[in-house]
């Protein structure tokens, strides 16, 4: 079995991608999984720490304002149209997966023009530019939201969810207090902004130190590269008493264990790693992406009762209140935490996995 997954850029992409195929190799020990990213992107260097190959295409976005680089926007998808059909014929997969992101574009077209079986994972409840356009040429389509048939035809979805790497909610407290050197008797908090960080979060989070160590709240901030060597110095004074500031968690499954509350952006796999693992959380979505889909994707759990949403405009002024109070109301954490956990998907990848086969069968 021969299977390309194309698409990336954001860890909200390559992530669920690599779940993908890990579920496909645990299934299939022989099959042959190729990526497929763009130049410069994370995925080039995530991808290979997965134990995956990947191809990268010199292929970008349009920016919003117009700019020099929008003038190669025409050539840069030709020639990785053009590079996408060469690796589609030396590579002949059996079937083509795309996750969203740059580089899935010019693989599924590709793919669907040479009538490969093909998959879109839309990971969000309000779908991706890229999606939209390729929907009516692709075999399947899994989402994770419901009411996804306004973007997409109808007969072509299933809704699976989201493919959340699964031991995310297996951590143990006793091992996650140990790994990160928490007081047991305090109250923690677990600050993310995704895998590259949110200024918003951040600035926010570095105003609210002292009140965080006045109420024996206890921290775990993964601020993202660019804020950390700040957020470093910030943190320092408060560090003896278990506020720290984290480049980067590795160990998410510890993260969530030890958090009584989480903080965090809106996108789409940290609500689906929320809903698995069953954690009171304030959401704060992004307003920096296509369509405002953080916004959405965080009104489909509160909606529900399953999460707090304060906007990026009112965290400032709102975000360590509402944080505060939370971590003060044990019987508020444990209702959120109940209505949350109904939502998840833990067979997500599985599901997806079982849709590439049926179309591979086919």
């Amino acid at each position: 079995m021969r299977i390309i997954i194309s698409g990336g850029g954001t860890g909200g992409h390559i992530f669920p991608a690599v779940a993908i195929a890990n579920e496909l190799r645990r299934r299939h020990p022989e099959a042959e999984i190729l990526f497929v990213g763009a130049n410069g992107r994370m995925e080039m260097t995530r991808v290979p720490e997965a134990g995956y190959n990947i191809v990268g295409l010199d292929i970008a976005g349009l920016q919003r304002r117009l700019t020099p680089r929008n003038l190669l926007f025409p050539v840069k998808v030709f020639r990785s149209v053009r590079k996408a059909g060469k690796l589609i014929r030396e590579f002949r997969p059996d079937a083509v997966v795309g996750v969203g992101g740059y580089a899935s574009a010019p693989v599924l077209l590709a793919a669907t023009s040479r009538a490969i079986p093909s998959l879109i994972q839309e990971q969000n409840s309000y779908a991706g530019l890229v999606n939209k356009l390729l929907a009516r040429r692709v075999s399947r389509i899994c989402v994770a939201y419901e009411g996804m048939e306004k973007f997409f035809p109808k007969d072509k979805l299933v809704l699976t969810g989201n493919p959340v790497r699964t031991e995310i909610a297996d951590g143990s407290r006793a091992e996650a207090l140990q790994h990160f050197g928490l007081d047991p008797a305090k109250k923690t908090l677990l600050v993310v902004g995704g895998s590259l960080g949110a200024r918003t979060l951040n600035l926010a989070t570095a105003a609210a130190l002292p009140r965080l160590r006045e109420a024996g709240v206890q921290l775990l901030w993964q601020t993202g590269k660019l804020f950390y060597p700040e957020a470093q110095q910030l943190a320092a004074p408060y560090s003896a008493d278990g506020l720290q500031a984290l480049e980067f968690i590795k160990r998410m499954d510890l993260a969530y264990a030890a958090a009584d509350v989480v903080v965090s952006r809106a996108g789409a796999l940290s609500v689906s790693e929320l809903c698995l693992t069953g954690k009171a959380s304030i959401l704060v979505p992004s307003p920096n992406v296509a369509e405002d889909h953080q916004t959405k994707n965080a009104l489909a759990l509160v909606g529900k009762g399953a999460a707090v949403l304060i906007t990026d405009e009112h965290a400032a002024d709102r975000l360590y209140d509402e944080t505060l109070r939370l971590l003060a109301d044990p019987e508020r954490r444990a209702q959120l935490s109940a209505r949350v956990r109904e939502l998840a998907r833990p067979q997500a990848t599985e599901d997806i996995v079982d849709e590439l086969l049926r179309l591979i069968k086919k």
